[in-house]
């Protein structure tokens, strides 16, 4: 997203918006009907949304504007130098969990081996804004729970097992994109999508 938000490019539905939003200031009359006019073919003319918040801006309520910038609150403000953000989660006739505030780096593996692993991303932060978890089952399963509002690409393979892709799709503008691959023999992978835990103050 640039630097200035109002640069963005309007869509056809952001000009029958603010068209819209004009024929109702006539009909109140708060502009005249040549005004109406000679603003609507400015409107369905505009390019940007600056174009079209000039055009509404004199009228009462929240007119026809840019979107705010996503918040990155998956991104860390700073990472210290001693932090560590680990890179596997190994369970060999074991379990293994991670999840709370942690960091995950651009590249994550994930193993079980007649085990289990456990991921949650909901309160990760996440150091790239493109993550890649690559997760191996032998007679074991990962399952991994993502937050509603991020980009999420699953294309593992399932051997006499299970990858479960249902949870592949778009999220928020500004929000991560996360990539899960690899595959599963005689075990499971599974991705689900579970609403953010909420932020605390300071967080």
């Amino acid at each position: 997203m640039p630097a200035d938000p109002r640069r963005l490019r309007a869509a056809d539905t952001d000009r029958d918006r603010a068209a819209e939003l004009l024929r109702q200031a006539a009909a109140e009359g708060r502009i005249t009907f040549d005004e109406l006019d000679e603003r609507i073919s400015q409107a369905y003319a505009a390019k940007t949304f600056a174009d079209l918040e000039v055009l509404t801006s004199d009228l009462p309520g929240p007119g026809v504007s840019a979107p705010a910038p996503a918040v990155p609150r998956y991104q860390p403000t700073a990472i210290p130098a001693s932090s560590h953000a680990p890179t596997i989660s190994a369970a060999i006739l074991s379990g293994a969990k991670r999840s709370g505030p942690w960091l995950v780096p651009p590249a994550y593996t994930a193993v079980a081996i007649l085990g289990g692993v456990e991921l949650d991303l909901r309160d990760a932060r996440f150091t790239a804004a493109e993550i890649t978890i690559q997760a191996f089952c032998l007679m074991g399963g990962v399952s991994i729970t993502v937050p509603e509002d991020i980009t999420v690409d699953v294309s593992g393979i399932g051997i006499m097992g299970g990858f479960d892709h249902q949870a592949s799709g778009p999220g928020k503008p500004g929000a991560p994109l996360l990539r899960v691959v690899g595959f599963a023999v005689m075990g499971g992978v599974e991705v689900k999508r579970k609403s953010a835990r909420p932020q605390l103050p300071g967080a």
